[in-house]
C-alpha cells in the first residue's frame, strides 16, 4: 500500500487554505520525493485557481512552472497536487477523474461538507485513484 509522510503543520496549512478559499476550491502543488511506495511531502506551493466554476480547480500554469523551479532548487520534485471540495467529501470527484493525467501523481483532497475537515490522499495511476495511508510527523 502506498503511504504519505507529511508534517502535521503542512496538513493544517492545506485545511486553512481550504477554509480561506471557501466557497471556491483552493489548489496547490506538493513538493517532495517519491521513495518506492512512499510519498514524502516536504513543502506546499499554493496556486491560483483559474477555474471560473467555484466547484472545480485549474492550477495556473505559471504557478506550476514556478513550483517546478522551486522544487529543483531544493533537490525535490513536484510529486502531486492538493485541492478542496468546499461542499463535498474528500474523495475524487467526476471532475477530478476527468482532469487527472499524470501517472503516479499524489492527490490530496480536503473535504468541506458541513462538519467535515478531512484530508484524504490518493494516487492516480492508469485511470484510477487509489487511496493511500497517512504517516504523519510533527516536523
Amino acid at each position: 500500500m502506498t503511504s504519505v509522510l507529511m508534517a502535521e503543520a503542512l496538513r493544517l496549512q492545506i485545511l486553512q487554505q481550504a477554509r480561506g478559499a471557501h466557497p471556491a476550491e483552493c489548489c496547490g502543488l506538493l513538493l517532495g520525493a517519491r521513495e518506492g511506495q512512499r510519498f514524502r511531502v516536504t513543502g506546499l506551493y499554493p496556486a491560483r485557481n483559474l477555474s471560473s466554476d467555484p466547484q472545480r480547480f485549474e492550477i495556473d500554469p505559471r504557478d506550476h512552472l514556478a513550483a517546478q523551479r522551486l522544487a529543483r532548487e531544493g533537490a525535490a520534485a513536484v510529486i502531486g497536487c492538493y485541492h478542496s471540495h468546499p461542499s463535498g467529501a474528500a474523495m475524487p470527484s467526476i471532475a477530478d477523474r476527468a482532469g487527472a493525467a499524470e501517472d503516479n501523481f499524489l492527490w490530496l483532497i480536503a473535504g468541506g461538507a458541513k462538519g467535515d475537515e478531512s484530508l484524504n490522499a490518493f494516487v492516480y495511476s492508469r485511470g484510477v485513484f487509489t487511496g493511500a495511508d497517512w504517516v504523519t510527523s510533527s516536523g
